[in-house]
């Protein structure tokens, strides 16, 4: 389904409605925590670091002549961050962002991202909180896909290795960083040129994604190392990263992480994140590295921070199975 393709603006209207009250009752659960609600700039010089996702390129132009590229944000990660190194203070934000080649039944390549940052919070701590927005923003039971998910329960929490040994049979933290020998321990083949980590959120798509979140949400936690994007590291099992995602009826809502401070380890990180792009999309742009961001790192307080898609929240919510359905326009 395009835009084109869907019902009419006045058939749909009733899906909108609860999507004003959910960005509502969203407000007013972190305004009443005194959260700060901030709003950052969309158009940036460094859009973020996520391989695999690709910014939409703009042209500034000054009334000077000069140009430069800016990019609008795939998220508001690296500012928020640098407003809580400043201020110690939790933050929200309710922010349009963009990914370039994304489209389907759940992806836009533009939406609606919730994001927040709780300063001196742990992972654990941040887990409940994500809990209680949730069982403020749905009833106790929903109906989403023929599926019976309860809210008025605890939320399933699971690491990855849990389940991985569950769902597909595998101790992932034990299996050698070897795409064939993971696939002969998953009992799959390997396809051609298909690396380790591929097959990793192959499996985990395939095998795990949809046994997960269908009766109550599920926190799927403790991801691997080479998954630690911009988490710390457990300091009780440097395997491990740590972060977490949250399921629900076959929805990836929300990706979160206890905030690595470390500027030095971030920037390697980076680095090595930028050698992976250039290697995998050697066509793709290039942008400076965000080198505010990066000093901002060693002045920010332990901290831990989560992005929530909202439309998929209103998917869940009205039972929407196309996230054109709930956009406006």
């Amino acid at each position: 389904m395009n835009r084109l393709d869907r019902s009419s603006l006045f058939d749909r209207l009733p899906l909108l409605r609860r999507r004003q009250l959910i960005i509502k009752a969203i407000r007013s659960f972190f305004d009443a925590r005194d959260y700060l609600e901030v709003e950052t700039s969309y158009l940036v010089p460094s859009p973020g670091e996520e391989v695999h996702l690709e910014p939409f390129l703009s042209i500034y132009e000054t009334p000077w002549g000069e140009k430069q590229n800016l990019f609008l944000h795939t998220s508001p990660e690296f500012a928020m961050k640098r407003i809580v190194a400043e201020l110690h203070q939790p933050v929200y934000q309710l922010a349009r962002v963009w990914r370039n080649k994304e489209g389907g039944p759940t992806h836009s390549p533009e939406f609606t991202m919730l994001e927040w940052y709780h300063p001196h919070c742990s992972l654990v701590e941040l887990m409940d909180e994500t809990e209680q927005l949730c069982k403020v923003l749905f009833p106790q039971q929903i109906n989403y896909k023929n599926q019976q998910i309860r809210f008025d329960l605890p939320f399933e929490c699971l690491t990855i290795q849990q389940a991985f040994q569950r769902y597909v049979g595998v101790d992932i933290l034990s299996v050698p960083e070897n795409a064939q020998y993971l696939a002969d321990a998953a009992g799959c083949k390997l396809r051609d040129s298909e690396t380790w980590e591929d097959l990793f959120f192959r499996l985990l798509l395939e095998k795990i994604e949809p046994n997960i979140g269908k009766e109550r949400p599920t926190f799927l936690t403790h991801w691997p190392v080479k998954q630690a994007a911009l988490a710390k590291i457990d300091s009780a099992d440097p395997r491990v990263a740590l972060r977490f995602e949250l399921y629900a009826g076959g929805l990836e809502l929300a990706n979160a992480f206890e905030e690595l401070t470390d500027p030095i380890e971030q920037r390697q990180r980076f680095m090595n994140d930028r050698q992976q792009r250039e290697n995998l999309y050697p066509n793709a742009p290039r942008w400076e590295m965000d080198e505010a961001f990066l000093k901002a790192l060693s002045m920010m307080p332990p901290c831990s921070g989560i992005a929530v898609g909202v439309d998929r929240l209103v998917m869940l919510a009205t039972g929407a199975k196309n996230i054109q359905d709930i956009l406006w326009i």
